[in-house]
């Protein structure tokens, strides 16, 4: 999928050099059709890497993506500089009155926070609000997924005994998905994360159906049954070495009861370099989405997106 970036972002060369196909707002000016205007609300720290890792997810399918960065307005990032953010992003302020086809929420690393402690969670709440009735699809992204199941739902986190933190096989459990079209039996994903959503509190919940989950990892994929809200507990999205990068960083810091990720090195042994097996079902996962959630069911006038 041509995805349409600003002509300047870093994130072009990056992906330009991995032969992944990004377009320009200069270029997608001559092509006269009307793009997927997609929001990815991005409240990870190191923002150029995670912006970079789901352009790479969106950019494999024929249609042209039209997206827009955006960040919190009510915290200012300590891990990306102003320039980039003032240059390449936007707040809610900016956009509150846009509709868009689809939405992206990441995680956060404040998972073992209380919701309401975090520092813009009701700027959080407010877009959660805002995308029923102004954006189609929205896929939420780890700490992005429990947020949103709490919000909407009143779906707790759990706080697990010691970190997560691996690439764990998973199973589909609704093989007439179109989300999961093209899945093999059983697929990869990774996962870093200090809390857990529990199968309990979901079936709670009305409306919301869990199609994919392991047995080491729990949880996986949570849909409203619409297709209108998906939620995600790891990241498909991951590259090679985050998960090894993470787990260097929590050894420099003198963290107790790090372990190596699970699954990730090969033969489990952390002087050895990873094994990629997530990066299909990952790449299938986000164009599946595109696809069969956002264009096949948006309306071509945005207008006429209404509440889920």
């Amino acid at each position: 999928m041509p995805i349409r970036i600003p002509n300047a972002l870093p994130s072009a060369d990056i992906l330009g050099g991995e032969n992944i196909f990004v377009m320009t707002e200069r270029r997608a000016t001559m092509q006269d059709i009307r793009p997927l205007k997609i929001a990815l609300f991005n409240i990870m720290p190191t923002k150029l890497i995670t912006e970079t890792q789901l352009l790479r997810m969106l950019s494999n399918t024929p249609l042209q993506v039209d997206i827009t960065l955006l960040h919190p307005y009510t915290y200012q990032s300590s891990h990306t500089s102003s320039e980039h953010l003032d240059t390449f992003y936007k707040t809610f302020p900016d956009i509150a009155r846009e509709k868009f086809d689809g939405m992206i929420i990441t995680g956060a690393p404040v998972e073992k926070m209380q919701f309401d402690d975090v520092t813009y969670w009701a700027e959080l709440t407010e877009l959660l609000e805002w995308s029923k009735t102004n954006v189609y699809s929205t896929l939420h992204i780890c700490w992005g997924a429990q947020a949103g199941l709490y919000h909407h739902y009143g779906v707790p986190k759990h706080e697990m005994p010691r970190k997560l933190s691996g690439v764990f096989p998973h199973r589909v459990l609704g093989r007439n998905i179109p989300l999961f079209r093209g899945f093999d039996d059983e697929f990869f994903m990774p996962h870093s994360r200090y809390t857990e959503i529990r199968r309990a509190d979901i079936e709670k919940a009305a409306g919301l159906d869990i199609v994919a989950d392991s047995r080491e990892a729990g949880v996986a994929i949570v849909m409203l049954r619409s297709g209108r809200q998906i939620f995600v507990t790891g990241h498909g999205e991951y590259d090679a070495a985050t998960l090894g990068d993470e787990y260097r960083r929590d050894m420099a810091k003198g963290l107790a009861d790090v372990n190596p990720p699970a699954h990730y090195f090969e033969d489990d042994d952390p002087r050895k370099g990873p094994i990629v097996r997530w990066r299909a079902h990952a790449s299938l996962l986000f164009s599946n989405w595109l696809n069969y959630y956002v264009y096949q069911e948006t309306p071509f006038d945005l207008a006429k997106i209404q509440c889920w």
